[in-house]
């Protein structure tokens, strides 16, 4: 079909790549494809004609049930560890539509989830209920507002099908945007069941496509090794500052490119606590809140091992040059976690006495079960009488000393407010109003409470007043949150 009405302009360079890589696949034929939301500012940013895809046809497109001229659909073929176990995966409920040239000359990856069996779906039926999937949107969307690198949502459109999951469920197709879809499990399959050869393509391809300042190094692979290990350093540190957990940091689930991927059972935390998890499949805790940047370090580990027969043929010093490389992840993490701490708190240039600052004060939200953001918000608004915390004798003694390091900026208060309101969001995807928003699109086909919840976390930092009631965390439950993948 002509895909320049819809304004697509596809080229399509992973297929371009070894056939072992991936499998040229359609998207399995849906009964009654209908948008049930549609991202206007991403399509316009991609070059494409709104007005064209949300009609009939373009529903049709964006389900999979008529597939654009220009493009190549295939299903990705990666391995990965998941909760430490290695195993061969593979895309088993997603297709790649294409990849998109923006207006600008950008790429981006047009991906449907939950658009049928694919070679890779291991007894699975590939497909996606609407609830998880408008989740993704919301998120993503969310994730976007607050700055942090992520895959996007284009559309989510329902099938007109229902999927058996413990119930009978409306079946959705989500269209995600990303840089690409490049993982650590690519190269971990790459490694483990092609050739050196095919691994090189690989890793070329990743570096133009990704990091081609690598390409001046005299060491290309050893520089897309430290690219991605800083590019994925600096993602969590951001995740970390916003009190984002992830819940699945399995390594077919780190992006080569830094954005995060996969919204499954991803939450973001309420009361401050390490140890928290929300995933129903997490029971030992490896993917808890504090646990994530030692978990992207091993990950990044094995994205390592993956590279050794580039880096040199010789194991040793091959291994040698990679571990060097990893060392840096917590120099990386730890500087931009520390310099973004800094700036929620308002502190200008580097003390010594921060590091402290903030670990003490970090200890006080632990032991007084104080909100995280809330916490943050408070110090940035002077409003200091609004919970244990902030009531108790230890918060005094630690506000005076905060207000001393606050003396040594070289910028008055307004500085140091302006600082912290752009640093400090006014509201995150609080998880009961996620669930509350997903219940009513989900049984009563209601979309306005997603809707007002999308509009409220489209800019997190305006501290508006139709934040402030999103800003409520939820009501004390004995029956802690918890997430699921969606699958």
């Amino acid at each position: 079909m002509e895909t320049m009405h819809f304004g697509f302009r596809f080229d399509n360079s992973y297929a371009r790549l070894p056939k072992s890589l991936f499998t040229i696949v359609n998207p399995a034929q849906v009964r009654e494809p209908a948008i049930v939301i549609f991202n206007d500012n991403l399509a316009k940013g991609l070059g494409l004609d709104t007005s064209a895809l949300k009609t009939n046809l373009g529903a049709a497109i964006l389900v999979g049930n008529v597939i654009p001229k220009e493009s190549s659909p295939l299903a990705q073929a990666y391995a990965g560890h998941q909760f430490g176990h290695f195993t061969i995966l593979g895309d088993g409920r997603a297709i790649l539509l294409g990849e998109q040239l923006t207006p600008s000359g950008k790429r981006y990856d047009l991906q449907f989830k939950g658009s049928g069996r694919t070679p890779y779906s291991r007894g699975g039926d590939g497909k996606a209920t609407l609830g998880p999937m408008l989740r993704e949107y919301l998120i993503s969307e969310a994730m976007h507002g607050l700055n942090i690198p992520t895959t996007r949502s284009l559309s989510v459109c329902t099938t007109g099908e229902m999927v058996l999951r413990e119930e009978k469920l409306p079946g959705a197709v989500l269209t995600r945007v990303a840089k690409s879809h490049l993982r650590v499990g690519t190269f971990q399959y790459a490694a483990t069941l092609q050739t050196t050869d095919e691994l090189k393509l690989l890793a070329d391809y990743a570096i133009e496509r990704h990091y081609p300042n690598a390409l001046q190094e005299e060491h290309k692979y050893l520089g897309l090794l430290r690219e991605v290990i800083r590019s994925q350093a600096v993602l969590v540190a951001k995740w970390m500052l916003v009190g984002f957990i992830h819940g699945v940091m399995n390594t077919d689930n780190v992006t080569i490119s830094g954005e995060t991927i996969d919204y499954g059972p991803c939450a973001f935390m309420d009361i401050f606590d390490p140890a928290t998890v929300f995933s129903s499949i997490d029971r030992q805790g490896r993917y808890a809140y504090a646990n994530q940047p030692m978990i992207a370090n091993w990950n990044l580990a094995r994205f390592a091992d993956s590279l050794l027969p580039l880096l040199d043929p010789v194991e040793e010093i091959a291994v040698k040059l990679a571990e060097d490389e990893l060392k840096q992840f917590s120099n990386v993490y730890d500087q931009h976690y520390l310099d973004g701490m800094r700036r929620k708190l308002g502190l200008i240039g580097a003390n010594p006495e921060d590091t402290s600052l903030i670990r003490d004060l970090l200890h006080l939200m632990y032991e007084h079960q104080a909100d995280y953001t809330n916490t943050f918000l408070a110090l940035t608004f002077a409003r200091y009488n609004q919970s244990k915390l902030t009531q108790s004798e230890n918060f005094e003694s630690w506000l005076q000393r905060w207000k001393e390091r606050l003396s040594k900026n070289p910028s008055g208060p307004d500085a140091v407010q302006k600082i912290m309101k752009t640093n400090n969001p006014a509201v995150i995807p609080r998880n009961h109003r996620v669930e509350e928003a997903l219940r009513q699109a989900v049984q009563n086909g209601d979309l306005k409470p997603l809707r007002k919840l999308l509009d409220v976390l489209k800019d997190p930092f305006a501290h508006s007043g139709q934040q402030r009631e999103y800003a409520k965390p939820p009501d004390p439950s004995a029956t802690p949150y918890r997430t699921f993948c969606g699958t």
